[in-house]
């Protein structure tokens, strides 16, 4: 048997069947009622005419459905493709016509949108709704999830798999279109499945092996990301290929106080956020949490993926929580984890200035495109690409002009660079800079707009912010920064100067300030630079 996630999770399912699997508000299933239920997707999806290789859209909030129509495509052989439910019509149809889907699974309160694009879409024949309780229909000819599956079997499909089948996943990244990264299943069970053992670097022998995990004592872990973002895709499998009881969150609308009474109730162990989007807010409500009386003990880690999560941030939650154990990871769609620090009450990184700081793993590096080199360790002066070699994607999905620049060949090897910039410190660690396209070029110094973010939320009255470069005479470009306050108090490029001065030289102070009642960032919690670069354009042309 080779490594495929579909197999992987059927041989979790028969060494663990009456454990509970997952948790989405009032609905548990164990392993068994989940991998039923995963069955009669995949039957229904065969006589939906969906077979291997074929691409079927999911574009729903969080629901149980999400991860059984997902499972049962993999069984099938079938490739998944997620939506972004935030996307207006043009993104919408630009991205199910880019990724050739030929089914879809939708949330009933998006019946008007497809409607009003499907003549464009002729490749999408098969509509499927899910029941939302919002009764919205439309002139779709949809047939309704439950009805789908109603009379199919519950037994595990016949399918032979291998590890050459595709996993793909599309990313909107800070700008630009949508674009679909194309995994082989192997290498991304390598790079974000846990075949290799984060513990000791080494590769699962077996497939066998791998799904031996669950047969440790449960965690129960908890997932904030929505499941149409990679992070909570994975944290999902990841869960479940170690036996975990995975807890899904249920809410649209992000509401801390609401998570950590659920961590309390849950007995969580292991959170998962992205970034400050998540870690903010959390951190924020935590106080009161502990005031009225939470038992948060059960938590003892919590991990960031995808997304920049502020020192300062991390310090106040140890504080507060001094048993966790706070894992940070950068990485992307395109290489999975570049790299991790673990940052605990009595050993927490204290960043000297500059972006945040990782740990180097094996295969990772710094590259020099001009010189089409790998940056030694020993060079703390030259600012490169991050990127990871080994187990990468193969290719953007009908894009080679783009895989081209993304997917190299250095000295003999294949490295994955999605754009992030990073330097080595004297320590041998790295900090990661920020992304090469949004950089700002100011009086002729390249500012990376990340570093300049963690700089500016070390200030107390930050609650958030994104920052960009606007055209200036003087300049070149001026930094300006879009901040959401805590109190509407005033805030000066002086305090903000006073706060920043220790992390960030002068020349990367925002020479501009403006105010936003909300930093519009995707449900992932990436920003919106795009948003912020119109946002201050419109603003600073008055």
């Amino acid at each position: 048997m080779e490594f495929n996630a579909a197999d992987i999770f059927e041989g979790v399912v028969q060494r663990i069947p009456d454990r509970e699997a997952v948790v989405l508000g009032d609905t548990r299933l164990t392993y068994k009622e989940l991998d039923a239920r995963a069955n009669k997707a995949a039957h229904a999806l065969k006589k939906l005419n969906v077979s291997k290789g074929s691409h079927i859209g999911i574009y729903a909030f969080n629901c149980i459905e999400w991860l059984e129509i997902m499972l049962g495509a993999y069984k099938l052989c079938a490739i998944p493709i997620n939506i972004n439910y935030r996307y207006v019509e043009e993104e919408l149809k630009y991205l199910i016509d880019n990724a050739d889907m030929e089914a879809i699974f939708f949330n009933q309160q998006f019946s008007e949108k497809l409607n009003n694009i499907a003549d464009a879409l002729p490749l999408l024949k098969t509509y499927v709704s899910i029941d939302d309780g919002s009764g919205k229909t439309s002139d779709l000819a949809a047939v309704d999830y439950e009805v789908l599956i109603q009379a199919e079997s519950e037994e595990q499909l016949p399918q032979l798999r291998s590890g050459d089948d595709q996993y793909i996943l599309y990313t909107g990244g800070t700008t630009g279109m949508p674009k679909g990264v194309v995994w082989r299943m192997e290498d991304v069970l390598m790079t974000l499945g846990g075949g290799i053992d984060a513990v000791t670097g080494e590769k699962y022998p077996t497939p066998e092996a791998l799904a031996d995990k669950c047969l440790q004592d449960q965690t129960t872990a908890l997932a904030l990301a929505p499941l149409m973002h990679g992070a909570a895709q994975w944290q999902s499998f990841n869960a479940f290929f170690s036996g975990w009881k995975l807890i899904i969150n249920d809410q649209v609308t992000f509401d801390a106080d609401h998570i950590w009474d659920l961590i309390a109730k849950e007995r969580v162990m292991n959170l998962t956020i992205t970034g400050d989007a998540m870690g903010r807010p959390l951190c924020d409500a935590l106080p009161a949490a502990l005031k009225k009386g939470l038992d948060l003990s059960c938590l003892f880690v919590i991990a960031s993926t995808a997304s920049v999560f502020s020192s300062s941030i991390k310090d106040a939650m140890l504080d507060l929580l001094p048993h966790l154990f706070i894992i940070d990871a950068v990485g992307s769609s395109e290489t999975g984890a570049t790299g991790v620090n673990i940052h605990t009450k009595d050993g927490k990184l204290k960043d000297s200035g500059g972006g945040p700081k990782f740990n180097k793993p094996d295969f990772s590096a710094i590259l020099n495109l001009e010189t089409h080199q790998i940056i030694p360790q020993s060079d703390t002066e030259t600012i490169g690409y991050l990127a990871r070699k080994g187990h990468v994607p193969i290719a953007y999905y009908k894009d080679p002009e783009k895989s081209k620049k993304t997917f190299i060949e250095v000295n003999g090897e294949r490295f994955s660079i999605p754009g992030d910039m990073a330097k080595y410190e004297s320590d041998g660690q790295m900090t990661l800079l920020g992304r090469g396209s949004v950089s700002i070029n100011s009086g002729g110094e390249k500012i990376f707009p990340e570093e300049v973010e963690m700089a500016l939320k070390a200030h107390p009255n930050v609650f958030d912010c994104l920052v960009v470069g606007v055209k200036d005479e003087t300049w070149g470009q001026k930094v300006v920064a879009v901040i959401q306050r805590r109190e509407s108090s005033n805030l000066s490029v002086e305090d903000l100067k006073e706060t920043s001065a220790k992390y960030i030289a002068s020349y990367k102070m925002p020479k501009a300030i403006i105010f936003s009642d909300l930093i519009e960032r995707a449900p992932s919690g990436k920003p919106n630079y795009q948003w912020a670069q119109k946002l201050a354009n419109a603003e600073l042309d008055h």
